[in-house]
This record gives structure tokens, sequence and C-alpha cells, in this order.
């Protein structure tokens, strides 16, 4: 009788292995009998080959979500791959949310798109390798050749006879067998899947639509209170002196204490800082925290004023700056062009502003904690949490709730540390709040930003050069001064991999130093860079007097893959090999073409209506989209009748979650592009709340938005973010 060879594979073997290891994860999931999971009914024997899948002797399959769930359906996809390689029946599958824990589980950062890029592979190795012991187990029943043994929905058939037996038979069997040798695991052919390439609703999708669902505030722990905090409306400014009398005479108000202040720069996992009201309800702790007298030493960034920034910004596009990437020789082109544009863009503050604001419940004593919290980045909470509190890290546990909106935000643990400190100090569990103004007003920003394109033409209106000077706030510079000038990961999204077959080239950047809290931000500097070259490409084309698309074929040059060397020393392709994830104008073209015929582009339209086009790579996902708009006389917008995409992501692992991002990544792009802008005088936000920071309403939403694939059995790639930097431009 064929079998597999089975070997015994310890951490250090495993983190060897040739695919694993080359991820960078921690992944551990090939050592037998973790012990994450139990048998709360004590019926019998699990099979648990590894951290991520375990089947009860009943046949019943759990499957772990260790990525943070906000509204990417990412705690369905990734198990839905596992369970479509072990050929589980999706009926009989739950979904269990992880614990933060790095042994068992690696990178569980839900953030920059990287999700089922990272984990797309390692999930169906899993599944498959659960796969494979069953059907050794069954074979070693039946006492057949391994070959003449194939899982298939939920049970195991001995091909020869049509004999079969389901999960549940062979689970004990199963589970005193190890993993095979990963060489030797086979994956299933891609014309086989259920699931992979189709659409799988979400599995929270009945709790969230009929209210069920447990988000952030909706944790209950007994004997909890609640707190809010007075902060100060500068990043980095201090109490001098504060009168709780007035706040301690309020009903329900029981502690009024304050978390000192970081100062500027600061950390992304360090509080603020400020006066903490804790309370026996919502309505006692804010209106204790409205009654606060506090005076405020507004600090180092009380002179900050975006509007003039942003003109020194301008300004200082006139000097020279840092090379970040250089092909041929710019400025003889200049010299000797025969005209030359000359446009600067300009973006303001944005503000992640997800539904829900920051929050989350924590429990310190003694030498432990327990938090519930909406967060991206569970890991990074424990390990923050821990060394605020001076704890072990093991003795941080980390309950990821589902989150309404992240975004970016939700990846930094301020917020959480906060909760923690706080329980700790007012020695109850605690409920922390933000309002909707703590969070406009105290958000990580996206950066203002300036962005200053030359582009040279010859007498034959052929584009000969090309220098782009970008300018904003790194988000760097929030936790060190130091940190002027973007950073290489900032430059590689949407600047230095500039895909456009232009002979001489020259992207340059300027000193920008952060005068308030800049963070990561859904598609990050994707949104200005795209911004200005998608704008700076439609006036080229008017320039030229050629159409939009015809203009950006033109210029994006023969099929080919873009080698590395042309993209200079800062370029890095998304924490990828250019050689696994190479730069293809021929994909980038398919979408371009593909949206240009599903959008009816050029289309004869009434008075007063246009389209608007666009295309861009990010994450790895290459877009072209396509806005048609209706305007007033003087142009402005009344309304958006359609948006298209065309999108080539590789394999849509779940088609459904894959629109759904298309489109509410479209709706949260036009909130900046309609209005959206967080400006500042004298240090603060001069924005608080949805009166005065635009976010798109449903008068504003599309009629309809329409996303089209690019069919695909390429590798996986990022669908989070690539449907917001197209729509402004």
């Amino acid at each position: 009788m064929k079998s597999y060879r089975i070997v015994k594979v310890d951490r250090r073997a495993f983190l060897k292995s040739s695919f694993l290891g080359s991820t960078g994860l921690i992944l551990g999931t090939h050592i037998s009998c973790l012990s994450y999971f139990s048998d709360e009914e004590g019926s019998g024997a699990i099979f648990n080959p590894n951290a991520f899948v375990a089947i009860n002797s009943n046949g019943d399959v759990t499957i772990i979500a260790h990525r943070s769930e906000m509204g990417t359906g990412i705690r369905t996809s990734l198990p839905a791959i596992i369970a479509d390689e072990m050929e589980a029946d999706w009926n009989r599958v739950t979904i269990q949310q992880a614990l933060a824990n790095k042994e068992l589980f690696g990178d569980q950062n839900t953030d920059a798109s990287y999700s089922m890029r990272l984990f797309y592979m390692p999930m169906r190795i899993m599944g498959a390798s659960v796969r494979m012991m069953l059907e050794q187990a069954a074979a070693g029943r039946w006492n057949v050749d391994l070959e003449e043994c194939k899982a298939v929905n939920h049970k195991v058939i001995h091909l020869p006879s049509d004999r079969s037996f389901n999960f549940a038979e062979l689970v004990e069997d199963a589970s005193k067998l190890n993993a095979p040798e990963q060489s030797l695991i086979k994956l299933k052919e891609y014309k086989d899947f259920k699931r992979i390439g189709k659409d799988t609703p979400i599995v929270d999708l009945k709790d969230i639509v009929t209210g069920k669902a447990v988000y952030g505030l909706d944790t209950l722990v007994p004997k909890s209170k609640v707190a809010v905090m007075r902060r100060c409306p500068v990043a980095g400014g201090k109490i001098v002196s504060y009168n709780d009398e007035k706040t301690l005479k309020i009903a329900g108000v029981l502690k009024v204490f304050v978390l000192e202040s970081p100062g500027f720069p600061t950390k992304f996992d360090v509080s603020m800082g400020g006066i903490v009201v804790v309370a026996e309800n919502t309505w006692a702790a804010l209106k204790g925290r409205d009654a606060l007298d506090v005076e405020w030493d507004y600090g180092i960034n009380s002179d900050y004023d975006s509007a003039q920034y942003i003109a020194q910004l301008v300004d200082s596009t006139e000097a020279e700056m840092t090379v970040r990437r250089e092909n041929g020789n710019v400025e003889e082109s200049f010299a000797g062009a025969n005209k030359v544009l000359d446009r600067t863009y300009t973006l303001q503050h944005l503000s992640h502003s997800p539904m829900e604001p920051p929050c989350g419940v924590a429990y310190a004593q003694a030498d432990k904690c327990e938090l519930w919290v909406p967060t991206q980045n569970p890991q990074w909470v424990q390990r923050a949490v821990a060394n605020a509190l001076q704890i072990e890290i093991e003795n941080v546990k980390v309950n990821v709730t589902l989150i309404g909106g992240g975004f970016g935000r939700k990846s930094k643990p301020d917020f959480t540390v906060e909760a923690a400190v706080i329980s700790k100090l007012a020695n109850v569990p605690i409920k922390l709040l933000w309002t909707r103004e703590d969070d406009i007003l105290h958000d990580f920003y996206h950066a203002c930003s300036v962005q200053r394109i030359k582009v040279g033409l010859d007498e034959n209106n052929s584009v000969i050069a090309w220098n782009q000077k970008s300018m904003f706030p790194p988000i760097g510079g929030t936790s060190n001064t130091l940190n002027i000038q973007p950073g290489k990961n900032e430059m590689n999204k949407g600047l230095v991999d500039f895909p456009y077959q232009i002979k001489n080239i020259r992207f340059e950047t300027g000193n920008a130093p952060a005068k308030t809290r800049i963070g990561w931000f859904r598609s990050v500097s994707n949104v200005q860079h795209a911004f200005a070259i998608g704008c700076m490409l439609d006036e080229l084309a008017e320039a030229r007097g050629v159409d939009a698309v015809v203009n950006i074929l033109e210029l994006l040059g023969p099929d080919r893959h873009i080698e590395k060397e042309l993209f200079g020393d800062d370029f890095q392709n998304y924490k990828t090999e250019l050689s696994d994830y190479p730069w293809d104008t021929k994909r980038f073209r398919n979408v371009i073409n593909k949206v240009a015929e599903k959008s009816n582009w050029g289309k004869k339209l009434p008075k007063g209506r246009g389209q608007g086009f666009c295309a861009h790579r990010s994450s790895l996902t290459y877009v072209a989209c396509v806005v048609e708009v209706e305007t007033d006389e003087v142009g402005r917008i009344l309304s958006i009748p359609e948006i298209h995409y065309a999108v080539d992501c590789g394999v849509p692992v779940n088609r459904d979650r894959v629109i759904s991002q298309f489109e509410g990544g479209a709706v949260f792009a036009l909130s900046a592009a309609l209005g959206g802008a967080i400006t500042f005088k004298n240090g603060s936000a001069q924005q608080s709340n949805f009166d005065n920071y635009y976010v798109t309403k449903m008068k504003d939403t599309p009629d309809n938005i329409y996303v089209h694939h690019i069919n695909s059995s390429e590798k996986p790639t990022g669908v989070g973010e690539p449907p917001v930097p197209p729509i402004a431009p």
C-alpha cells in the first residue's frame, strides 16, 4: 500500500522550509496537537493537525480566523481557502476568532492589503495537508492504495468501490498521524475549486444585518465603568492645571485623574495623554468631561497653520530636492523642449473617520490584563499594553471584536493602551469611549501634500521629460523629528514605481516636518501620487490633443515586465520580490482596455455630463476606473450616475468581497474627492464632526458601481486599498 512519507517537523525546521520560511512568517502549523482548541463537550478525540483547523469527533470543523474583520470579509475568505482545499462542507464549518498569539499564528496585522497575498498559499497548504491525512486514514482503514482514496465534500471516497467514510469516522485515526512533508503536499487544480474564485457570503452577515454582531463598544464586562478623556487640542500639548470641582459634583462621576502627555514627537503605541473621567455611565462621563476647567501648554505645534504650511511647501518646490529616481537627463530634455506643462496639485489632511470611533474594553489586574478591542493589529496591542503596564506579554489577553471600519486608524494601539492604563489606575474594568469629536480632532491624519509636476514635449507632441517633486510630512515624522522626508515605503506607493515609458524622468522629495500626528490611511501615499499623476496625464492628453485612454496607452509603451533597475535604489515592491510579482504592463493595459469597453468610454453624453478616467497600480493590483459625472453650468458636481472599475487582482478568492471592497472603496474615496479636508489653525484641527468634515452622503453616492474582473489564475494581490487612488483624479 502506497503512503506519504510522514515526518515530525519541529518549529525551527518548519520555519526553514522553502515556502513559509520565505515569507518571514512564524506559522508553526505542522506541529501536532497544538492546544488552541478544546473539546468542551468531552465527546472524544479532536483532529487538530495545525493551529488553524480542527475536526471534532462528530465531524464538525472549526477554522481559526487570525486576521481582523473590518468589512473586508477576511474572516470568511481565508478560512474558505482552507475549507476548499480540505474538501470540508462549508455548512459544517465554524469560524473562531484568534486571540493575539505570534507563536501560533504568525503575522496578525490586518493592514496594507497584505492578508490574502501573504496567506493564500499557507492556507491552501494547511487545508491540503488535512485532506491528505484524512485520505491516508481512510486508506489505512480499508487497507487500500492511497491513490484510490479521494476527499470529496466532507467524506473520503474509495474510488474503485464507491465506499466512503465521513470525516467524523476518520478523526481518531487521522489524529494519530503527523502532517505530510511539505514537498509532498498536493494542492488542488484551479478548475477543481469550489469556493476559491467564487462568491462566498461573509459568515457574519446575518448577525450584522440583524444587529447581533459584536463590535468593540458592544462588549459587556460585569462591573465595568465608562471612561472618557479630555485631550489637548494640539498634538504634543500638556496640562498646566485643571479644576475638577464641578465634574466631581455630577452624579455618576467616580474619579478624575491625569494621564501624562508624552509630548511631540510621539509614538503610535502610547496615549496622547490628558484628563480621564471615570463614571458609572456614558452620560455622566461626558457631562463630567465638559465641566472640567483646563489650562493647556499647547507645545511646539501651537503655530501650525496648514494653509501657510502648504503654501511654504509650494514655494519650496522651486529649490533642488533629494532625487529618489532618475532616468536619462531631465535638465537637458527640458532645455530642448518645445512645450513645458507645469502644474502643482495640493491635498489637505484627511481623517479616517470610521463609523465606529476608537474604543475598547480592558480589565487590568495585578500582573495581567484582558482586552476586548476592535484592533487591526492585536499583537501590537499585546506588546504595547504589556509595556505600558510593565507585565509579561503572555499575561495580556487580546480578544478581537468585529471592527466598524478601520482604514489604518485601528492598526495603532494608542486607544487600547489608554483603556488598559485607565483600568489599572481605576482598579475596575473600563469601557473607553472616543466620541466622533475625539476621533476627528485627535486622529493620526493622512498627510497634506504638494505635488509639482513638469512635463516636456517635443515638436511632435511626444513626451520627452517628466519631473515630479513630492512633498508631504512623512508617517515617520510622528515619532522621530529626524524623519522629514518620505521613507522608501511611501515613495513606492505611486511615485518611484511610475511605469510610463518616458526616457527622461526625475522624482524628487523635499523636507516637510510633521506638525501633527500622521498615520497610515487607506492606500497611504498612493492617494496623493495617483491624484497628481492622474490629473497631469489628463492635462497632458489635452495638450497633445489625444484621447485620455489613448494617451496613457501610448505612454505605457510595449507589453513588458519593467526591470527593477529602472525604478532606482529606493524601489520596494510592496515587500515582495519583483520576480514573484512583476510590474506587468500587459496586465495594466488589459484593465485600461476593459474599463474603456465596459464604460463605453467616449460615448455621446447630454450637456452637463462627462466621463473621467484614471488607472493606477497599488498593492500589486491593477485598476482602471471611469467615473461619469453630472455637473452644473460652472462645473460643480451634481450627481455621479455611475462608476466602472476594471480589476486584475490575480485570483479573486472571494468575488463577492472583491466587489464589496471596490464599492466601498469608491464611496470612501469620494469623501476626499468631493470635499473632505482637515485644516489646522493655531495647532488645532478646525473640523470636529460630520457637519464640518465631509464624508460621502447618500445623495452623493453613485447610482451604480460596476466592478469588472480580469479572469486570472495569478497569485492573489490586495483589494482593500486599490479602489481608492483612481477616484479623485
